[in-house]
C-alpha cells in the first residue's frame, strides 16, 4: 500500500460514489441481465383472451393474464408489492411482463393497474387489458398481437415478450366468431379453445367477424365515408340555400328597416361557406397534409370567415375596424411561426424530433391557439350577424355594441381566448395522460420519443379541435334559419295586425323554414346518438319531408281546421275579439261545472234549465261564426278552440313559449342521456385520455338542450295546425313526424349489427318533453284561472276533467314509466 498514492485511488471512490447514489432501480436498467428471466421459468401462466361481437359500435377483445410466481426464485419478486408509482415496482414489472419491449400501445387500455397478490410462497400478478377492432391497424394486447389477414379474417398470435420458458396455459373464447386453428394443437374446453403445454411462438388461430362488423369497418376506411361526410354538408347547404331563397321577401315591408335581402345573404353566404369548409377539412384530414399547409389553410380559413361574416354590419366604421384588427392581428401572430419557425427554433417542417424548447413550445401554441381563436370568432361573429339581423338580440345589447365597439371587442376576444386556452389545457392535459398510458410500464416521461409526441400533438393542435369546433356547427345553422324565420314574422307581423288577419301558423317558405330548424337541431341530434354518419343527408331530408307529411295530414283534422277558416277570419282577426273567445271558454268552463253539480244532486247557483239554455248560447255563438254548409263537429267546445289556440295571439309567441318550457323540461333528459353516455368505464377514462371528450361533453349538453328547445319551439309554431283535440295529441303528431327517420335508423342499425336502443331512448325522451310542453301550454292558455284553483297541477285537473283527464295523466306517465325503464335498463 506504500506505492499507492492517495490520488490514484480517486476513480474508484468515484465509480463507488455513483453507485450509491444511483437509485437500485436505475442499476438494474443499467444492467443488461438486470431483469433475470431466467429466474422465472418456474413460474405458472394462464392466459385467456375474450371476443365480445354485441359490443356497442366494434368488437370487444379482453386479454386476462394471470402469473404465478415463486418469490424465492426471482430476486425482483417483492418489488411487485411496493407502491405502484415507485421506479422499483415499474421495473419489475416491465421485467415481468414486457421484457425489452418498449414499443408504445396505443390501442390497448387498462382499466386498473395489474393486482398483485401473495398466496403464501408466491406471488400471483392479474394483468387485464382490452382493445376494440376499429380499424385495420395491428393490435398489441398483453401477451397476444392481433392483425388483419384480409376481408373479415384477423389472425391471433400467441407473442409473449417474456416467460417464454414458463408453464402456460392459453384459452380462447370466441364469443360466436368463427374459429380456424392454423396451429393445430388447440382442443375444445368448456366452449373455449385450449393450448397447455405448447411452446408460445407456436400458438396461433384466425377468427372471422360477421359480415356486418366487417362492413363497417370497410366503409369507415373507404373514400366513401368520406363522402358520406361531405353529403350531409352539401346537402344541408342546398337545404338552407333553397330555404333562404324562398324566404326571401318580394316586397319591403313597413318594419323591414331597409335590411329586406341582407339577412336572407347572410343565410346563403353561411350555406356557401359551411359546405366548402366542410369539404377542406374532409380533404386535410384524408390527404393527411402538412403540419405548414394545415395551419396555413386553418388560420387563413377561419380568418376569412370571420370577415365575410362582418359582424359590424350596418354599424359604424369603428366597429368595422375594431373587428378587422382583433382578427388581423391574431391571424399574424399564428402565421409568423408557420412562415418564419427558425425564430422559435422549429424546423420547416414544424414537427420537431426531439423535445421542443420553451420558444418552440411557444411556437407552437401561438399557431394552435391562433387557429382555434378565429375559427371560434368566426362562429361567434356569424351567430351575432344572424341574432342581429332576425331582430333577436335584445335592445341592451345592440346599445351596448354601438356605444363601446373596442370594448366589447375586447371582452369577446378574452372571452374566446380563455376557450381556446381551454382546449388547449385539455390537451396537454389528456396527451400527457395518453402518454403515460400508452408507455406504461416503462413510463418513458422524457427523452426522444416523448419529445417527438410532445412535439406531434402540439404541431396537429389545431386540426383536431377545428374538427370538433365545426362538426357542432349545425346549431349555427339553425340559428341562421330561425333568425330568417324571425326576421318574416316580424316584418309582416305588423301588416297582419293592420289587416285584422291572424295567421294560424307559418305560411308558405315560414314552413320550410320551420321544418329546416326542427331537422337540423333535433332531427340531427338523433342522427348523431344513432351514430352512423351515412345516415345524416337522408335523416335530414326525411326528417323535412315527414314534417310536411304531418303537417298536410293534419291541417284537414285539426280543431281550427275543422271549425273552417270562416270562424278564424270572424272571430280571431283582433284581439278584442280573441278574448271575447276567451271570455266565452271560461264561461264554458263555469257552466260544466256546474251541469256537473247539479248531476251529483248539489246545489249551485244556477239550475239546470239556466245551465243548458247558456251552453245552448254558446254553441250558437259558434255556429254563426262557421260556414253554415260547414258546422263544426258536435262534440266541439268553444273551449276546445280557445286550447287549440294556445296562450299568445301569434304563432311566433306561442313558439317561443313552447321553447322556453322544453328548454327546462329537457334538462333530466340531457343529464340521463349524458349519464348514460359516461357509463362505461371506458367512456369515463375518455374523459382523462382524449383531448376532445371534456369538451364534447360541454358540447353534447349545449346540443341536446338546443334539440329540446327546437322541438318545442317547432311544437309551438305548429299548434293550430297539428291534428288532435287534446293538445297531448299535438305533441305526438309531431314526436311522429321524428319517428319516421328513426325507425328506418333502427332498421338499419339492426341490419348491421348497431345499437339503437339509445337513439329508442332518446326519441322516449323527446314524447315526454313534448307531451310536458303541451300540457303546460294548455294551462297558460287558462292561466287566469288558477287564482281560483289551489295549484297549477289543480289547473290541469280542471282543464283535462272536461277531456277525459285520467287518459292524458296515464299516457303522460306511461311514456315516462317507458323512457325511465329503457334507461335502467341501459345503466345495468
Amino acid at each position: 500500500m506504500k506505492g499507492i498514492r492517495w490520488w490514484q485511488l480517486l476513480p474508484l471512490i468515484f465509480v463507488n460514489l455513483m453507485w450509491w447514489g444511483c437509485s437500485p432501480s436505475e442499476a438494474l436498467q443499467n444492467d443488461g441481465s438486470s431483469c433475470r428471466e431466467s429466474q422465472l421459468e418456474s413460474s405458472r401462466v394462464d392466459a385467456l383472451i375474450q371476443f365480445d361481437q354485441h359490443d356497442k359500435d366494434a368488437v370487444r377483445i379482453h386479454s386476462d393474464m394471470t402469473v404465478e410466481i415463486p418469490m424465492a426464485d426471482w430476486v425482483l419478486a417483492d418489488r411487485l408489492l411496493l407502491g405502484k408509482h415507485s421506479e422499483e415496482y415499474r421495473h419489475a414489472m416491465q421485467c415481468l411482463l414486457r421484457g425489452k419491449d418498449t414499443s408504445i400501445r396505443r390501442s390497448e387500455w387498462r382499466f386498473d393497474d395489474p393486482e398483485v397478490k401473495e398466496q403464501g410462497q408466491d406471488i400471483r400478478v392479474r394483468y387485464e387489458s382490452y382493445a376494440w377492432i376499429r380499424d385495420y391497424a395491428p393490435i398489441k394486447l398483453g401477451p397476444w398481437v392481433i392483425k388483419w389477414k384480409k376481408g373479415g379474417t384477423w389472425t391471433v398470435q400467441f407473442s409473449p415478450t417474456t416467460l417464454q420458458k414458463s408453464h402456460w396455459k392459453v384459452q380462447a373464447d370466441l364469443g360466436g366468431l368463427r374459429f380456424d386453428d392454423t396451429s393445430k394443437t388447440a382442443s375444445p374446453h368448456d366452449g373455449k379453445w385450449m393450448w397447455e403445454g405448447d411452446p408460445p411462438g407456436r400458438i396461433t388461430f384466425d377468427l372471422g367477424l360477421p359480415w356486418q362488423r366487417w362492413w363497417v369497418l370497410t366503409y369507415g376506411r373507404s373514400f366513401w365515408s368520406k363522402i358520406g361526410v361531405g353529403a350531409w354538408w352539401v346537402c344541408a347547404s342546398v337545404v338552407v340555400a333553397l330555404a333562404a331563397l324562398r324566404g326571401r321577401p318580394r316586397r319591403p315591408s313597413a318594419g323591414s328597416d331597409g335590411r329586406r335581402d341582407s339577412v336572407v345573404q347572410a343565410v346563403l353566404q353561411w350555406a356557401a361557406l359551411s359546405g366548402s369548409v366542410a369539404v377542406m377539412l374532409i380533404v386535410i384530414s384524408y390527404q393527411h397534409v402538412s403540419p405548414p399547409w394545415n395551419a396555413l389553410m386553418c388560420i387563413s380559413a377561419g380568418l376569412a370567415l370571420t370577415l365575410v361574416a362582418r359582424p359590424w354590419l350596418g354599424g359604424t366604421p369603428l366597429q368595422a375596424r375594431a373587428v378587422r384588427a382583433a382578427v388581423i392581428s391574431v391571424a399574424a401572430a399564428g402565421l409568423l411561426v408557420v412562415v418564419a419557425p427558425h425564430l422559435f427554433y422549429l424546423p420547416p417542417h414544424l414537427v420537431s424530433k426531439t423535445e421542443p424548447s420553451v420558444l418552440g413550445k411557444v411556437g407552437y401554441v401561438l399557431m394552435g391557439l391562433a387557429a382555434v381563436w378565429l375559427w371560434l370568432a368566426a362562429l361567434t361573429a356569424w351567430a351575432w350577424r344572424f341574432a342581429r339581423e332576425g331582430l333577436m338580440v335584445p335592445a341592451s345589447w345592440t346599445d351596448r355594441w354601438n356605444r363601446a365597439p373596442v370594448l366589447c371587442v375586447t371582452l369577446a376576444s378574452l372571452a374566446i381566448g380563455a376557450v381556446a386556452g381551454g382546449l388547449l389545457g385539455c390537451l396537454s392535459w389528456a396527451n400527457e395522460n395518453q402518454w403515460e398510458r400508452s408507455s406504461w410500464p416503462a413510463g418513458q416521461t422524457a427523452g426522444q420519443t416523448h419529445g417527438a409526441n410532445v412535439a406531434n400533438y402540439l404541431a396537429n393542435f389545431s386540426l383536431s379541435h377545428l374538427t370538433l369546433i365545426f362538426s357542432d356547427s349545425w346549431v349555427l345553422t339553425g340559428i341562421a334559419l330561425l333568425a330568417l324565420l324571425s326576421y318574416r314574422t316580424r316584418t309582416r307581423r305588423q301588416d297582419d295586425e293592420n289587416r285584422e288577419r291572424s295567421a294560424l301558423g307559418p305560411e308558405g317558405p315560414d314552413v320550410l323554414l320551420t321544418a329546416g330548424i326542427f331537422a337540423f337541431t333535433s332531427g340531427v341530434q338523433g342522427a348523431s346518438v344513432a351514430g352512423n354518419a351515412a345516415q345524416y343527408p337522408i335523416w335530414l331530408l326525411l326528417n323535412i319531408a315527414s314534417l310536411f307529411g304531418v303537417l298536410s295530414v293534419g291541417r284537414r283534422w285539426s280543431v281550427l281546421g275543422r271549425v273552417g277558416e270562416t270562424f278564424c277570419l270572424r272571430r280571431m282577426r283582433s284581439e278584442r275579439w280573441r278574448r271575447e273567445l276567451m271570455d266565452r271558454a271560461h264561461e264554458h268552463r263555469f257552466l260544466e261545472n256546474e251541469s256537473r253539480v247539479l248531476g251529483k244532486g248539489g246545489s249551485a247557483s244556477m239550475t239546470l234549465d239556466q245551465v243548458e239554455a247558456r251552453q245552448r248560447d254558446l254553441r250558437q255563438w259558434l255556429l254563426t261564426g262557421c260556414d253554415s254548409d260547414r258546422p263544426p263537429p258536435a262534440h266541439l267546445s268553444v273551449m276546445d278552440i280557445a286550447l287549440a289556440w294556445g296562450p299568445e295571439g301569434h304563432w311566433w309567441d306561442n313558439a317561443v313559449r313552447a321553447a322556453r318550457v322544453a328548454f327546462w323540461f329537457g334538462i333530466p333528459g340531457t343529464v340521463g342521456l349524458l349519464v348514460l353516455e359516461l357509463q362505461p368505464r371506458l367512456q369515463q377514462m375518455r374523459l382523462r385520455y382524449e383531448p376532445t371528450a371534456l369538451p364534447e361533453i360541454v358540447v353534447k349538453f349545449i346540443a341536446l338542450q338546443a334539440a329540446w328547445a327546437a322541438a318545442g319551439f317547432v311544437l309551438g309554431a305548429l299548434w293550430r295546425l297539428l291534428p288532435g283535440r287534446p293538445s297531448p295529441v299535438r305533441a305526438l303528431s309531431l314526436v311522429l313526424a321524428y319517428a319516421v327517420p328513426a325507425c328506418l335508423a333502427v332498421l338499419l342499425n339492426l341490419l348491421i349489427g348497431g345499437a339503437f336502443t339509445r337513439l329508442l331512448l332518446y326519441s322516449l325522451f323527446m314524447a315526454v318533453v313534448l307531451t310536458a310542453t303541451s300540457i303546460v301550454m294548455d294551462a297558460s292558455t287558462f292561466s287566469e284561472d288558477q287564482q281560483y284553483t289551489h295549484s297549477r297541477f289543480a289547473l290541469v285537473m280542471s282543464i283535462y276533467r272536461l277531456q277525459g283527464f285520467a287518459a292524458y295523466i296515464a299516457w303522460f306517465l306511461a311514456q315516462l314509466a317507458a323512457a325511465a325503464t329503457l334507461w335502467e335498463y341501459l345503466i345495468d
